[in-house]
């Protein structure tokens, strides 16, 4: 670790240089406004990020699991480990439901709209009803089996790459000593993949300006006022799940919420960049390994969380569902909401699974409720990708915490680590200082 008196200058550190990119796109998105301006036309370097981060990310989900169950060497363990998590899952995604819930009926931010639908463009909503209509518990539950290993990777698709993971990973545990040297070349395999993460990370500011300015020139500061009320109340009830839930999960843990948001920081302008939790999710599971969380722990909870712990996105669809309710004056009784709130329990589980899956799964829930229109989430199509920031950020956080909460359940956390990443997160600023971390063996006791 550097001296305090060798610290590099700020601007050197990727917080800083994040920062001057989602500003300097949100400058040239209201200098040069329109589809067609400028601004738009930086889209291509966002988007370059983003596959940037996702052809990497399968093969270290692969590496992660495969040598944390070799080395875990007990099936029993895994099996434990995954169970914890979605019991976290549940009781987070069923919290998340019900404040969204609350707030969104103590808010009333769609009362007095009295939309129309009729007037709506309904071909713009097609894509999304369409495959809603696909969408189920028995169809989510399918996909995640792979029809070949190859096919998963390629469309880097996380559950499907962890289900192989998995099953691979515990084979290598039954053969033991005959596959020492494969778990070790994987092992050596993965500390090469985050160094591709830290070279990636390079264009991390460039990735965050080329999205944001996209964004604010193509719908224009404007767009953001008709449905600002919502936008509002979608951030505000994403705040309060943060620091009343989260805060309390982190409390009765043994760690401060506030030390942990410092900690990843960073990942968090990624996120509020790109709108996308998996460009962080690289880093993310380094620093959840520098922070003593056990490697097995960390590759199976964190990707899992992509899928079945959203917390954010939980929030918005019940908001967002209630919203069009109010918005085009359907009564919504309390069975109904209750009804509603079954639904989203199990289909939000599903949102990561496909494309557009927010709002594949608020086209699913409203077509099942058969009361709301599903014409309606049209009018939210041109304010939906400001929100998905509050969404996205709030899941990452939440996944972070599901991490180091199920290793201390297993006794596979070093308090002794997380507290000194937490108490020196200013201190592990740059990429490469924290994925070098992660490739250091973090030794832990697992519980028997």
């Amino acid at each position: 670790m550097a001296e305090a008196g060798a610290r590099k200058p700020i601007y050197k550190s990727l917080y800083f240089q994040v920062i001057m990119g989602i500003c300097i796109g949100i400058a040239l998105g209201v200098v040069f406004p329109g589809k067609e301006g400028l601004a738009a036309q930086m889209k291509p370097f966002g988007d370059a990020f983003i596959k940037m981060i996702k052809m990497i990310i399968a093969p270290i989900i692969f590496c992660t699991v495969v040598v944390g169950i070799a080395k875990m060497g007990d099936m029993g363990k895994v099996g434990r480990v995954g169970i914890k998590a979605m019991l976290y899952f549940w009781t987070m995604t069923l919290m998340a439901l019900i404040i969204g819930l609350v707030v969104v009926n103590t808010y009333k931010p769609g009362v007095g709209m009295n939309l129309d639908v009729s007037t709506l463009d309904m071909s713009a909503v097609e894509k999304y009803a369409g495959s809603a209509q696909k969408l189920s518990t028995v169809d989510f539950i399918m996909h995640i089996i792979p029809s070949n290993v190859v096919d998963a990777f390629a469309k880097g698709e996380i559950l499907q790459v962890l289900f192989f993971s998995i099953f691979f990973g515990l084979a290598l545990s039954s053969l033991g000593e005959k596959a020492k040297t494969v778990t070790r070349f994987i092992d050596e395999f993965s500390k090469g993949l985050f160094k591709v993460v830290h070279y990636i990370m390079f264009f991390a500011p460039m990735g965050a300006f080329g999205a944001i300015a996209y964004v604010v020139g193509a719908h224009g500061v404007g767009s953001l006022q008709q449905l600002m009320y919502l936008m509002a109340g979608v951030y505000t009830t994403c705040i309060v799940f943060i620091f009343g839930v989260l805060w309390t999960v982190c409390r009765l843990t043994g760690f401060s919420l506030w030390q942990y948001l410092k900690f990843i920081k960073e990942e968090i302008l990624l996120v509020l960049g790109t709108s996308s939790s998996e460009s962080a999710l690289p880093r993310m599971m380094a620093k959840m390994e520098v922070a003593g969380c056990n490697r097995s722990v960390v590759g199976l909870t964190l990707p899992m969380g992509y899928s079945f712990n959203l917390d954010g996105t939980c929030i918005y669809l019940t908001m967002a569902a209630v919203f069009l309710a109010q918005a085009t004056n359907t009564p919504l009784s309390l069975n109904d909401e209750l009804y509603m709130l079954g639904i989203l329990l199990l289909t939000s589980k599903g949102a990561a699974a496909v494309t557009g899956g927010g709002f594949i799964t608020l086209a699913a829930t409203l077509g099942s409720l058969h009361t709301i229109p599903v014409a309606s989430i049209a009018v939210l199509l041109g304010v939906d990708r400001f929100m998905s920031e509050a969404r996205a950020i709030t899941n990452l956080i939440g996944n972070g915490i599901a991490t180091i909460v199920v290793a201390k359940w297993e006794g596979a956390l070093d308090a002794d680590a997380l507290k000194r990443a937490l108490s020196g997160a200013g201190e592990t600023d740059s990429p490469e200082e924290v994925l070098d971390g992660a490739m250091q063996p973090v030794t832990v006791r697992v519980d028997e």
